[in-house]
């Protein structure tokens, strides 16, 4: 049976968005969410799913109506090794289906750097790591399990209601709540990680290069500087040789979360340090080359809270983009204590994917928490439209749906699919009205 408060209340990760919606439920199957949803629509009341809280939006805001909690469906339905398919229930972290298929021989072909997501949270907001020829988590999905505005628990595919599949895969919670779904899965792998600094324009100079030869390439630049840090995740066949315990919880945990979390509490203060605290953390991360599972590769523990704007850019424009953000910086009087994340995706074919139809870049800028905006993310988003860029769905941006319905090819597709299937809005909230429209 599902748990339940009243009036219950809700913060993200990042401390930036609240809810308190009347009721807050955590069904434990798709048949007892259904009859929740039923139950919502009588009453009048709007019906929002959430997840660990990593998106940055009010994506989740739940209002006065229902709040879902995927507490209570995290079971492991099937595994399927002769398919390639994992089918799994929608609450289920990232990180406990890691384990799983790493204990049954199999993983993911690509994930983003963090792992703590419900799998639902994900995949419907578009998270995706970086790839040369692999995209992000949605495009991984084989079928799923949505319950619509009637109640009714759906199953779709390509070869089964495949218009609701296309929109579904990554459909931002506006089409139902999904309660399953299946990934192709692949046998497991090892990666090998190289970590290498290098100059804001060598890695400008050979980034063609750089993302043709890599399976995987990205990169940090820290503003103030002319320093990156760069990573090569590639294929290995071994033998595993990951980093010492004390080496890895000293580089990704002491320095990486407390002594940078301590760094940017000082950069608040005094913002005048900052170029300081910059330059001296990019020569923090060295070189370094370890070969270990691939999850464990592609993620990192986060702990160090902040907000986040990310825009997927065309990719052939992405130097040219990246040249004019570092002179923004730089003529401006901004003190940005965190580096600028760079990754790459090829194009894929969902509707809302921030790489539909075209090869991207992702372009992401961070303010850790309590830090005034001074106007960076303001200045940062009219370059990133000015180049056409759609921004992540789960990050902070001031788009509506009059801008985004001229960046993605297949906008008018959703939003069709949305009204047949939830036309009453039940499913809706005011992130949604701005982004998707009435």
């Amino acid at each position: 049976m599902s748990q339940a408060t009243t009036a219950g209340s809700w913060t993200n990760w990042a401390g930036n968005q609240s809810a308190r919606p009347a009721e807050v439920l955590a069904p434990a199957s798709a048949a007892e969410l259904g009859e929740i949803v039923r139950r919502a629509a009588q009453a009048g009341r709007t019906v929002k799913a959430v997840g660990s809280g990593h998106s940055f939006t009010a994506i989740a805001g739940a209002g006065d109506g229902v709040l879902i909690r995927p507490d209570a469906l995290t079971a492991v339905r099937e595994l399927d090794h002769a398919a390639g398919t994992v089918t799994v229930e929608s609450g289920l972290p990232l990180a406990r289906l890691n384990r799983l298929l790493e204990a049954a021989g199999l993983a993911l072909t690509n994930m983003g750097d963090i792992e703590v997501q419900t799998v639902a949270g994900a995949t419907s907001t578009g998270t995706h790591g970086t790839g040369r020829d692999s995209g992000s988590l949605a495009a991984q999905i084989r079928a799923l399990e949505i319950v619509l505005a009637d109640g009714s628990v759906q199953q779709c595919s390509p070869t089964e209601q495949p218009e609701l599949f296309q929109g579904a895969r990554l459909g931002l919670g506006a089409l139902g709540v999904i309660s399953a779904i299946t990934f192709g899965v692949e046998p497991a792998f090892l990666l090998t990680a190289r970590e290498q600094p290098m100059r804001f324009g060598e890695v400008l100079a050979g980034l063609d290069e750089l993302t043709a030869v890599n399976e995987h390439f990205e990169f940090y630049w820290f503003p103030h500087t002319d320093r990156c840090s760069t990573k090569r995740n590639n294929r290995s066949q071994g033998p595993a040789a990951p980093l010492p315990a004390f080496k890895a919880w000293l580089d990704d945990d002491f320095l990486s979360n407390t002594v940078w979390e301590g760094a940017c509490r000082i950069g608040r203060r005094c913002p005048a340090a900052i170029p300081a605290i910059a330059a001296l953390a990019s020569r923090a991360w060295s070189e370094r080359t370890y070969t270990d599972t691939a999850y464990r590769v592609f993620t990192s523990p986060r702990r160090v809270r902040f907000t986040e704007m990310e825009y997927a850019v065309p990719r052939a424009a992405v130097v040219e983009v990246l040249r004019e953000l570092k002179a923004l910086v730089e003529r401006s009087r901004w003190r940005i204590s965190f580096p600028v994340e760079v990754r790459f995706a090829p194009a894929d074919d969902l509707w809302l994917s921030t790489a539909s139809g075209r090869d991207s870049a992702y372009i992401a800028v961070h303010l850790y928490r309590g830090t005034a905006e001074q106007g960076y993310f303001t200045e940062v988003e009219k370059l990133m439209t000015a180049y056409r860029g759609r921004p992540h769905w789960g990050k902070l941006h001031t788009r509506d749906a009059g801008y985004l319905a001229g960046v993605y090819p297949h906008f008018a597709d959703f939003t069709a699919l949305r009204d047949k299937v939830d036309p009453s809005r039940l499913f809706g909230n005011d992130h949604l009205r701005r982004v998707l429209g009435e």
